[in-house]
């Protein structure tokens, strides 16, 4: 494993890296959260396959804050954020693995990236432009509120912890959120309603690479009947996956159903990538 840093225009970026010559995964963290949120994986067989790449998000973790927070915090500014750290690294195709706003980011990415050779989100519903947008794709939760709202309270911290992990999540994972720029979650809530980037459920059902989509079975944000009823232009086994008594974070609370349902979408990224026509742009 080597960590490191990579110098980008709105911040210096974090990352863990396996490096190896197996097929490069990005996997990008949820909102107030970090890379550590994927130790699962790390320690998993999966990490001696593939090339296994985890960033921090500018604002989170062990990366700095954006130094122009209204366009880095932006979902199109994290996106050439994300961008600027595959050109540091030099990778020409690659599948990227989204959580919750990670996945938001992967959507945005997928549509104008063309060496994103595949996508898997999870809590993530790929909603259009727009507050109805939003009302269709998410669920009526208050605790949603807090994923934008701007400072946190100690009573903050700990909603927002046990909607992402539970009661019994990694106590440590607290702190994430609490180190978490609370300039971040203002300015993409804001962005969002404003519908800055793209029509990310006109990207899924319009763009041919293939597209994962994994939830717990008790997700509490993305409206799974929502994400059921999209005409995805290339669904990964022609549906949506469901993990039981899983809630938000499926790769944290149910690691080896959620690993083998990684490895076989990678093994047939990995051969889809090697069979386009030159990495060209992938739609319908």
């Amino acid at each position: 494993m080597v960590y490191g840093e990579i110098e980008c225009s709105q911040a210096r970026i974090a990352l863990s890296d396996t490096q190896g010559s197996g097929f490069p995964v990005l996997l990008l963290h949820g909102n107030s959260n970090a890379r550590n949120v994927f130790f699962r994986q790390f320690q998993s067989p999966l990490a001696q396959r593939y090339r296994l790449i985890a960033i921090d998000l500018p604002g989170h973790g062990q990366s700095g804050n954006a130094r122009d927070p209204q366009a880095g915090y932006t979902m199109p500014g994290l996106a050439d954020t994300v961008a600027e750290v595959l050109d540091a690294l030099a990778i020409e195709h690659l599948a990227v693995v989204g959580w919750s706003l990670g996945g938001h980011i992967g959507i945005e990415l997928i549509e104008r990236d063309p060496r994103i050779a595949g996508l898997m989100i999870m809590g993530t519903p790929p909603i259009s432009r727009g507050i109805l947008g939003v009302l269709r794709g998410f669920q009526p939760n208050t605790d949603l509120a807090l994923t934008t709202r701007g400072r946190l309270r100690p009573r903050d911290v700990d909603r927002f912890f046990r909607m992402c992990f539970g009661a019994r999540g990694p106590q440590d994972f607290r702190a994430l959120i609490e180190r978490t720029d609370w300039r971040m979650r203002r300015i993409m809530g804001r962005g969002i309603m404003a519908g800055l980037g793209v029509d990310q459920k006109y990207v899924v059902e319009h763009n041919r690479a293939p597209l994962a989509v994994v939830n717990g079975q008790d997700e509490p944000f993305a409206r799974l009947e929502y994400l059921a009823g999209l005409n995805y232009a290339n669904l990964w086994d022609g549906r949506c996956h469901v993990i039981e008594k899983a809630v938000h974070a499926p790769f944290l609370e149910a690691p080896r159903e959620f690993n083998a349902l990684l490895e076989r979408f990678l093994d047939d990224v990995a051969a889809w990538a090697a069979g386009a026509a030159g990495g060209l742009r992938r739609h319908a």
